[in-house]
C-alpha cells in the first residue's frame, strides 16, 4: 500500500501564476498514473494546502509521517524528495530516521529510494541537504528584493489593511494600495470615537476604548472585512497601524525563536521601533490625528499576563457557543485563582462561561459513553453477515448490468427490424418504450443497490477504522502531558461541540457546574 504526498514549491507558485494550471492537480495525475504503471495501490494522499518551512508548521506532513513510523505505508510517492523537507538539520534527520527505521520506500518519477540501500540512504540525505542550501539560497534572494521594494514604498504584505485594496497597475513595478471609501468612513470613525469620545446627552464627552468601540460598530450591525463581529484586538491593530497615516513597516512582528523546556517555542512580539516609509499610496487617517491616538494608546495602562505562544487549551479550535455559533475562546476568569475558562467572544450572548477544566473533563466522558453506545450497534459477528450481505449485493449487480445490456442490444436491434421493413413505425415505438421502460427501471434498481453497496462499505469502515481509533484516543488522553498533542487527537475524531450553559453558578459550585455538550464526531457522512 502506498501513500502520495503533494505540496507546492515556490516554483509551483510562480509557475500558477504564469498561467500554467494547478500544480497540485497535475502532481496527482502523474504520480497516480505512475503508481498504476507499477501495479501500486494508493491507500491515501495527501495534499499540503499551507506553506511552511518546517513539520511543525505542516500538518499533513505531521500526519505521513506519523503513519510511516508506524509502518502503515510501504512506500510514499512525491515528485521530488525534496518536497519532504526543506527545514532544517532536525527536520531533515526526523524524515530521514522514520523512512530508515519503518523501512518505507520513496518513490518519484525519477527514482526510487530504498531506505534499506546504503547508497539509497546516502543519496537521499545528501538531497534533502542540498535542498535545504537552494532554499535558503533563494530565500535571501527574495528577502533582499522585498527590502528594496519597501525601502522604495511598494506595499509587500500579502493583504491589504482594512480600508484598503491591493492593486498593481499597468506599468508599476509592484503593488501599491487603493482606498475602499465604505471601509475608509469606519476607520475614519474608529479614530474620532477613539480620541474624541461620543457627546453625552448633556453634552459631555465620553472617551472610548477598544471594548466600547467593538460594541458601537457591532450593535450598528458593521461587517467586518471577514463578514463576523468586531474584536476589540481587531480596533486597536486599526489604531496602531501607520498604514492608515500613509506609512508602511517593515518586521513589525517578526518571529523570534527560544528553546523552552527542549522545546523550540515561537513568538511574535510587537516592535514599535521598527523601520518605517512613506508609502506610495494615499492615507486615510491625516499624520497628526494618527500621532494623537496612539499618545493616548501608549498612556493608557496595559495589563500583562504573561503568557506565552504556545497552546494552552486542549479544546482550540472544537467548542462553538451553542446560542450565538461563535467559537468558543480560552480567557482567565475575573476571580483571584485565575482558573481558565471557555467564554463566548460575542459580548452579546448570553451563554454563560464555564471551567476549561470541567468542560474538557465532560468531553471527554461524554466521547466515552458516546463510543459505548456507537460500538453496541455492531455486534461481534457483523462483519462475517456483512460480507454475505456484500456477495449477494455484487451478483445482484452483476445480474443486473448483464440484463441491461441485453436490452441495450434489443434496442439496438428495433432501429434495424424498422429500416428492414419488418416492423412498422407504430410497432417499432411501441417496442422501444416498452424496452426504455424496463431499463429505466434497472437503472432505478442498479442505483439503490450501489448506494446500500456504499453505505455498507462506510459502515465497515467505521466498525474496522474509527471504533478502535477513537477507543485509543479515550483510553490514551489522560496520560498525555502535551496540550498540542491532546488538541491534535481530539481533532481527529470530532469535528465540533456545541456548549450550552443558561445558569451562573452559586459561590463554591465551580466544579458542579451544569452546561450541555452537543457532540458532532468525524464519522461517515452516511453513517
Amino acid at each position: 500500500m502506498t501513500a502520495i504526498y503533494l505540496r507546492k514549491s515556490r516554483a509551483d507558485r510562480e509557475a500558477e501564476a504564469r498561467g500554467e494550471g494547478e500544480t497540485l492537480a497535475r502532481h496527482e495525475s502523474i504520480l497516480t498514473d505512475l503508481a498504476d504503471k507499477m501495479g501500486l495501490a494508493i491507500g491515501a494522499i495527501y495534499k499540503e494546502l499551507v506553506s511552511g518551512e518546517t513539520i511543525s508548521a505542516r500538518p499533513k506532513m505531521q500526519r505521513l509521517l506519523l503513519e510511516v513510523m508506524q509502518g502503515k505505508w510501504d512506500s510514499v510517492m512525491v515528485m521530488e524528495v525534496e518536497r519532504l523537507a526543506r527545514g532544517d538539520t532536525k527536520d531533515q534527520g526526523t524524515v530521514a530516521e522514520a523512512f530508515k527505521f519503518s523501512g518505507t520506500k520513496i518513490i518519484t518519477p525519477a527514482k526510487t529510494y530504498d531506505p534499506n540501500n546504503e547508497f539509497d540512504e546516502e543519496y537521499f540525505e545528501f538531497n534533502l541537504f542540498m535542498s535545504r542550501r537552494e532554499y535558503k539560497a533563494i530565500n535571501r534572494r527574495i528577502q533582499t528584493g522585498r527590502i528594496a521594494a519597501f525601502k522604495d514604498g511598494w506595499y509587500i504584505a500579502g493583504t491589504a489593511p482594512y480600508g484598503y485594496e491591493k492593486v498593481k497597475r499597468k506599468g508599476d513595478k509592484g503593488y501599491t494600495l487603493q482606498i475602499k471609501e465604505e471601509e475608509a468612513r469606519i476607520v475614519r470613525m474608529i479614530f474620532q470615537l477613539y480620541i474624541h469620545g461620543e457627546t453625552l446627552p448633556d453634552g459631555t464627552c465620553r472617551s472610548l476604548g477598544s471594548y466600547q468601540i467593538r460594541d458601537r460598530l457591532n450593535s450598528l450591525h458593521v461587517p467586518s472585512r471577514t463578514e463576523n463581529q468586531w474584536s476589540a484586538s481587531s480596533i486597536m491593530d486599526i489604531i496602531r497601524n501607520p498604514t492608515y497615516a500613509g506609512y508602511q513597516r517593515w518586521s513589525w512582528r517578526k518571529v523570534q525563536k527560544t528553546m523552552v523546556d527542549g522545546q523550540i517555542m515561537e513568538s511574535r512580539p510587537k516592535n514599535e521601533d521598527c523601520p518605517k516609509v512613506r508609502g506610495r499610496f494615499e492615507p486615510i487617517i491625516p499624520e497628526d490625528v494618527y500621532s494623537r491616538a496612539q499618545e493616548i494608546r501608549k498612556n493608557k495602562p496595559t495589563v500583562r499576563t504573561g503568557t506565552s505562544n504556545a497552546l494552552q487549551n486542549p479544546l482550540s479550535g472544537l467548542v462553538y457557543c451553542g446560542m450565538c455559533h461563535s467559537l468558543m475562546c480560552r480567557q482567565l476568569s475575573n476571580t483571584k485563582t485565575n482558573y481558565a475558562v471557555l467564554r463566548c467572544p460575542n459580548s452579546q450572548c448570553k451563554n454563560v462561561s464555564a471551567p476549561l477544566e470541567l468542560i474538557e473533563r465532560k468531553v471527554m466522558e461524554g466521547l466515552g459513553e458516546w463510543l459505548s453506545g456507537y460500538e453496541l450497534q455492531w455486534p461481534d459477528t457483523a462483519g462475517e453477515e456483512d460480507e454475505e450481505v456484500m456477495a449477494v449485493l455484487k451478483d445482484a449487480v452483476k445480474s443486473i448490468s448483464s440484463e441491461m445490456e441485453k436490452i441495450h442490444k434489443q434496442l439496438s436491434n428495433t432501429f434495424d427490424l424498422l429500416e428492414q421493413g419488418v416492423y412498422d413505425v407504430h410497432t417499432f415505438r411501441e417496442r422501444r418504450k416498452a424496452l426504455e421502460e424496463k431499463n429505466n427501471s434497472l437503472e432505478t434498481e442498479l442505483a439503490q443497490l450501489q448506494t446500500e453497496m456504499e453505505l455498507m462499505e462506510s459502515q465497515e469502515k467505521a466498525r474496522r477504522d474509527f471504533i478502535p481509533s477513537v477507543k485509543k484516543i479515550v483510553e490514551a488522553y489522560w496520560s498525555i502531558d502535551n496540550i498540542e498533542v491532546r488538541n491534535a487527537m481530539l481533532k481527529e475524531i470530532l469535528d465540533h461541540v456545541d456548549y450550552c450553559k443558561t445558569e451562573r453558578n452559586r459561590k463554591g459550585q465551580r466544579d458542579s457546574a451544569k452546561f450541555t455538550l452537543h457532540f458532532y464526531p468525524k464519522i461517515p457522512e452516511s453513517m
